[in-house]
């Protein structure tokens, strides 16, 4: 049904970068939203660092690339 048979002549390594370079372009993006958007509704004497989701993006894209790189 699906043909990738296109995707033959990429190598390990260049699918690796491609994917690796993708999360750090999405990191990017997530660095790229203010922070008055993440901490909207609370009050600025309720924030604390652990409640800021872009730590937890970030965090999570950092696992996966790692993963994704060893593997």
């Amino acid at each position: 049904m699906l043909n990738f048979d296109w995707l033959s002549g990429v190598s390990q390594e260049t699918a690796k970068m491609i994917f690796f370079s993708l999360y750090l372009v999405i990191g990017g993006l997530v660095l790229l939203i203010p922070n008055d958007y993440v901490f909207e509704g609370i009050k600025k004497e309720e924030r604390f660092w652990y409640m800021n989701l872009k730590i937890w993006a970030l965090t999570v894209l950092g696992i996966l690339a790692t993963i994704y790189y060893i593997f």
